[in-house]
């Protein structure tokens, strides 16, 4: 069985549910002042770390080109002070599908290239690669079901399911 492969197809499905979402978003919940953390954030928040933790190690890792300081955490930072992170203009979507591409083009790249018997590569995460890369297809997911859930529920807008995409 070729794990990368199967690896790489379930990345790139969560990732064309995230793509359906984010094209489908109605302004209005783009930016909804109703919603603690907006659309946009969800969506960029969720490429922030399904990009990061394609990296071999946290050292390793080079941030998006559009990258804002702090845009990527939802809630308080992680470390002391845990100070709320200081987000200001939104991404606009089309932005936010240039991530989204970048991260499918990173996929394809990258996860024949991981060493899934390595260590996480990051210390705060303390299994290894192969079980890293179910984490964040996990997360991936997560945050695009809570994203189709508010397009559902509040603007009546469908994401399709996507069960498999063939890398390449």
């Amino acid at each position: 069985m070729d794990h990368a492969a199967v690896i790489s197809s379930q990345y790139l499905a969560a990732l064309e549910m995230l793509k359906q979402a984010v094209v489908k978003c109605p302004d209005s919940l783009w930016d909804s002042p109703e919603d603690k953390t907006k659309f946009w954030h969800v969506a960029y928040h969720v490429l922030f770390y399904t990009h990061l933790y394609l990296a071999d190690t946290g050292q390793d890792f080079t941030p998006w080109p559009k990258h804002r300081k702090e845009y990527e955490f939802i809630g308080r930072m992680p470390w002391p002070p845990h100070a709320l992170p200081q987000i200001g203009e939104p991404y606009d979507k089309g932005s936010v599908l240039e991530y989204l591409a970048f991260c499918q083009q990173h996929v394809a790249e990258r996860v024949p290239r991981l060493d899934l018997e390595a260590g996480s590569g990051f210390g705060w995460l303390p299994f290894g690669k192969l079980e890293l890369q179910f984490y964040n297809i996990r997360h991936l997911q997560q945050h695009t079901g809570e994203l189709m859930e508010r397009l559902g529920t509040r603007a009546h807008i469908d994401v399709d399911w996507v069960g498999r995409v063939s890398a390449g």
